[in-house]
């Protein structure tokens, strides 16, 4: 299981030749990033470019991953976590020039994480555009190499989730993919990089194998209610009020963002060995200006 503490960030102290390489490095990875945060919030495209708008304006969108792309974009569709910049400071590490957040990645029909720079870095990816808050996540989830070593591997749906610099916000409900190790969560993302908090309400000793759909919703303001269901099946059920958690202060909660996926291992890095086959999503609040 994942244990709610910041990961293990080291402190660069001392001389004045080590934090001058240290900005310096910070710098040069936030410029390879495509200039950090320019290209982040859910602004980035207009919604007309992102999905298809149902008769009673409801905004809509699916995919089966039909590109083979690192990073994910399928025509500029979607940002990953890596647009929230690169900081020493915020917890990257040097050898992984100062990242916070990993990508996603695809390949013909399959999306899966690409690395973890950080100890809770998840590799992430969100629909760009305006997307009402009322939104349903509904993904497939595909096995190529059932993990069976040490915790953990893990499939995430995204809802209201914003990429900002430095930080990601939003709710994530997770499932694990390894038999020996069965969980299923609900969480709220608080923005610096290893701030969540597992809040759903009763336990899960669940996982998904490949096939199995899982599907998340999100409603309401204050207070937000988020819920995980498993082919069908409801198995959670979160409800954020905006109070402090998991050892964290108060934040949120979150009554905007955008849908998407991410994925986790801190283990082994073996990305290619699970992820997910197709990713739909629908917003129920009816716009005109789609």
């Amino acid at each position: 299981m994942r244990n709610q503490i910041f990961p293990d960030r080291r402190t660069l102290v001392g001389s004045s030749s080590i934090r001058y390489l240290a900005i310096i490095l910070s710098g040069v990875a936030a410029m390879h990033l495509g200039g950090g945060c320019r290209h982040v919030g859910p602004g980035a495209a207009s919604g007309s470019a992102i999905c298809t708008t149902s008769a009673t304006g409801t905004c809509n969108y699916s995919t089966t991953f039909p590109f083979t792309e690192n990073p994910i974009s399928e025509n500029g569709k979607w940002v990953g976590g890596s647009a929230a910049g690169a900081s020493i400071w915020a917890g990257g590490k040097i050898w992984h020039g100062g990242r916070l957040f990993g990508n996603v990645q695809t390949a013909a029909g399959y999306a899966f994480g690409v690395d973890e720079p950080t100890a809770f870095g998840d590799p992430t990816a969100i629909l760009v555009g305006a997307w009402g808050p009322t939104q349903t996540a509904t993904a497939t989830v595909k096995i190529n190499k059932t993990p069976t070593s040490k915790c953990c591997h893990e499939v995430e749906l995204r809802l209201r989730t914003t990429i900002s610099k430095n930080l990601i916000t939003g709710y994530e409900a997770y499932c694990s993919v390894m038999p020996n190790e069965p969980y299923c969560h609900i969480a709220r993302w608080n923005g610096p990089n290893g701030s969540y908090w597992n809040f759903e309400t009763g336990k899960s000793d669940l996982y998904v194998k490949d096939g199995d759909i899982i599907k998340a919703t999100v409603t309401g303001t204050n207070p937000v209610i988020v819920t995980l269901y498993r082919n069908g099946v409801q198995i959670l059920q979160a409800t954020d009020t905006g109070a402090a958690g998991g050892g964290f202060r108060a934040y949120g909660p979150w009554t905007s963002g955008n849908p998407g996926i991410g994925f986790f291992d801190n283990y082994d890095d073996d990305w290619k060995s699970f992820g997910l086959s197709a990713f739909s999503v629908t917003d129920e609040t009816p716009r005109r200006d789609r």
